[in-house]
C-alpha cells in the first residue's frame, strides 16, 4: 500500500511538473520571423503585435525579416529552428502559393506547420490608372475584352498573390490576359503612373496611398468583409464574382512539433492582444481586417485556401 502511494505520489507530481513547465511558456524571447523585407504590409502587422504580444506572455517578443526564396527561406528557418520560441508570421505567400512553385515543395504548409492564432486579412485590389475608363467590373471585364489584344496586367512579383487572382480573374472570365511580375510594387506603380501599364492586382496596403491621392482607382476588393479603410469600394462577392475571393492572411505559425499547451497560451495571448479597439484600429489602418477565430477555425481557413490557390498557382506557370 506504502509503495503503490509513494508511486502514485510521484506520478502525481510528475504531471504537476509537467503541467506547471506548459504554463511558464515562453521561458525566453519568442521571435517572430517575417518571411518578407521591412516596410510591407506583413511586417507592419508583425511590429504593430509584437509590442502587446511580450505584455501578454511576459517576454520579449522580436520581429526578424527573412526575405528570400518567394518566402520559403524564412518558413524554412522557422522549421529548422526546433525550438519552441520561433514563429512564423504566416501569409499566404509562404503557406498557400510558394510551395507550389517549386517541382518538389520544400515543405508541407498543412503537415509542416501548425497553425495557432489567426490576426487579420487584407484585401487585393483590382487597380487601373484613371485614363482607363472603367469604374466598375463589368466595366472593366468589357475594357479587356475591348482591346482586341492580350491586355497585360501587373503584380508585385512572379508568384505573387496578386499574380495568382489575376490568373484566377482571367480563368474565371475568360479574358486575353497577360501577366507582367515587377520587383515588388514600387516599380509597377512607377510604369501605371507612367502610362506604361493599365491594369494591376496589389494588396490594398500597398495601393490606398496612391488611391486616396486619386493617383490610381479601386474597382474592387478580392475580400468577403469590406475594409474599414476603403468601405466604399466593393468586394467581389458582392458583384457575383465568389470564386475570386482570395485574402491575404496573416496569423502566427509554428512547426508542427510546437506543444500543445503552448499552442493554447499563444492563442489565448493573441485572442486578448486583439481585444484591444486601438490596435485592431491600427491593422484598420494597415488594410487589414481582423475576426475571432479559434485554432481549429484558422487551420480549416489555411487548408481551404491552400486547395483554392493549388491549381491557379501551378496553372500560372510560375516557377522558383
Amino acid at each position: 500500500m506504502i509503495a503503490r502511494r509513494l508511486a502514485l505520489a510521484f506520478m502525481m507530481a510528475l504531471a504537476a511538473a509537467g503541467g506547471a513547465a506548459a504554463q511558464q511558456w515562453p521561458t525566453r524571447p519568442v521571435k517572430i520571423v517575417v518571411t518578407f523585407p521591412p516596410g510591407g504590409a506583413s511586417d507592419a502587422a508583425a511590429r504593430v503585435i509584437s509590442g502587446p504580444l511580450s505584455e501578454k506572455l511576459g517576454q520579449t517578443v522580436v520581429v526578424d525579416n527573412k526575405p528570400g526564396g518567394g518566402t520559403t527561406i524564412g518558413a524554412n528557418a522557422v522549421l529548422q529552428a526546433k525550438d519552441d520560441h520561433t514563429l512564423m508570421l504566416s501569409n499566404s505567400a509562404p503557406i498557400s502559393i510558394a510551395p507550389y512553385l517549386f517541382d518538389k515543395p520544400p515543405y508541407d504548409p498543412l503537415k509542416d506547420f501548425v497553425h495557432v492564432a489567426y490576426v487579420g486579412s487584407v484585401a487585393n485590389a483590382f487597380v487601373v490608372r484613371p485614363a482607363v475608363p472603367a469604374r466598375t467590373m463589368p466595366e472593366l471585364i468589357a475594357w479587356i475584352k475591348g482591346q482586341n489584344k492580350v491586355v497585360p496586367f501587373g503584380s508585385g512579383g512572379q508568384g505573387s498573390i496578386g499574380h495568382i487572382i489575376g490568373e484566377m480573374f482571367k480563368a474565371e472570365l475568360g479574358l486575353s490576359m497577360e501577366h507582367i511580375g515587377y520587383r515588388g510594387a514600387a516599380p509597377m506603380f512607377q510604369d501605371m503612373m507612367a502610362g506604361q501599364l493599365d491594369f494591376a492586382v496589389v494588396t490594398l496596403t500597398e495601393v490606398l496611398p496612391l488611391a486616396r491621392d486619386g493617383k490610381l482607382r479601386m474597382i474592387a476588393l478580392t475580400s468577403t468583409q469590406k475594409a474599414p479603410s476603403a468601405p466604399d469600394v466593393p468586394l467581389v462577392t458582392e458583384l457575383g464574382y465568389p470564386k475570386l475571393v482570395a485574402e491575404n492572411f496573416v496569423g502566427l505559425s509554428a512547426p508542427a512539433s510546437f506543444p500543445p499547451a503552448a499552442q493554447a497560451r499563444l492563442h489565448k495571448a493573441m485572442a486578448e492582444v486583439l481585444a484591444d479597439p486601438k490596435l485592431v484600429e491600427r491593422l484598420g489602418d494597415l488594410g487589414f481586417v481582423t475576426r475571432p477565430m479559434t485554432s481549429a477555425e484558422f487551420a480549416a481557413f489555411v487548408a481551404a485556401q491552400v486547395q483554392t490557390f493549388q491549381a491557379p498557382v501551378k496553372a500560372s506557370g510560375a516557377k522558383l
